[in-house]
């Protein structure tokens, strides 16, 4: 049995995400959510998230903004200039649209609070 991957790219607030869905009938398979430059002070409550929606992170790097060859898989001692993706697996495609969902609302939410406070 082939096995086909779909991409889905969408960009929303400053984040990438992409969609990595399994096409083939086998449940047992993981979908997966690509989530880029995350911001950091939002991390701890995203990680919270997304333990409470049966999902778990398979990947979570931080990727420098200046140069494309440095990425490292822990926290480096200095955060500055890093970029923080993450890969999120699910069983159930609905849990990633979820956790995708509340993080758009908290980013717009925080943004609409920062412009009243600018007026």
């Amino acid at each position: 049995m082939r096995e086909f991957v779909q991409f889905k790219y969408i960009r929303l607030s400053g984040v990438n995400f992409m969609f990595i869905g399994n096409s083939c009938n086998d449940c047992n398979r993981y979908n997966r959510l690509e989530m880029k430059n995350i911001d950091q002070n939002l991390l701890p409550w995203l990680e919270d998230i997304i333990e409470e929606n049966n999902s778990r992170i398979e990947r979570k790097e931080w990727k420098s903004k200046y140069n494309s060859y440095v990425v490292y898989d822990y926290e480096p001692f200095c955060t500055e200039g890093f970029e923080i993706n993450l890969v999120i697996s699910s069983r159930d495609d609905s849990y990633l649209n979820f956790i995708k969902y509340l993080y758009d609302e908290k980013v717009s939410t925080i943004e609409y609070l920062n412009n009243c406070i600018t007026i």
